[in-house]
């Protein structure tokens, strides 16, 4: 089963006279839609844009694998782990709040920052909270979430190439940048596709593109 989410359909939140704009994938906050709560272990697909200045307080997780992809800008992370950290393009982000943890994410920079946050559902809840910045993943390399069972894969195609799509038991793509293609459908930036039990795909590049695709349980 393919299931393509458009862009343009995703809920629109944030605080905008904060300088925060929001686009969410999944039924999030007051956003509540009971047939679109989640994919999987997926939870969470948000395209952040913070102005310079802005950002979000302190405030807490549990249970979460959170997953942050910069596509714009530098990201300033701190948490009650005492783990602070600059997260730029390239660079990969996870939090593993455990049973419990408290962090803020701020545009410290000048310019705008963009960014792509993905929440899952760990297997087993609780245990200590953990966190991690891997700079400059390259394109191909996959990077593991054992606590969620998934596999993160960035794919960077240029214009023509063809990216082959995980024979997993559920796929979750996220079209970062481009114009693809996937089994017949165009997709571009902000679209995403739910893959259920499906072999033998593939994405063509009709431009060049870059990809989130989790490998999924």
């Amino acid at each position: 089963m393919i299931d393509v989410r458009r862009g343009p359909d995703r809920y629109e939140g944030g605080d905008v006279p904060a300088g925060i704009t929001t686009r969410h994938a999944f039924s999030f906050g007051s956003f509540y839609d009971p047939d679109n709560l989640r994919f999987g272990p997926v939870l969470a697909c948000n395209e952040e844009t913070l102005a310079p200045g802005a950002g979000f307080d302190e405030h807490p997780h549990s249970h979460t694998e959170i997953v942050t992809w910069v596509v714009e800008g530098e990201l300033t992370h701190q948490d009650t782990t005492g783990e602070k950290a600059l997260v730029g393009p390239g660079d990969v982000q996870r939090l593993s709040a455990g049973s419990g943890v408290r962090h803020a994410e701020r545009n410290d920079g000048g310019g705008r920052l963009r960014f792509v946050q993905l929440w899952l559902a760990p297997l087993a809840a609780g245990g200590a909270p953990s966190y991690e910045v891997l700079r400059g993943l390259a394109d191909g390399t996959p990077y593991a979430i054992p606590a969620a069972g998934a596999v993160l894969h960035v794919r960077r195609p240029g214009a023509g190439e063809r990216v082959t799509i995980p024979a997993a038991e559920r796929v979750y793509v996220h079209v970062v940048r481009g114009d693809l293609r996937l089994d017949g459908e165009e997709l571009g930036p902000g679209d995403s596709v739910r893959i259920t039990a499906e072999k033998g795909l593939e994405v063509t590049a009709g431009s060049p593109g870059e990809l989130l695709i989790l490998e999924l349980p």
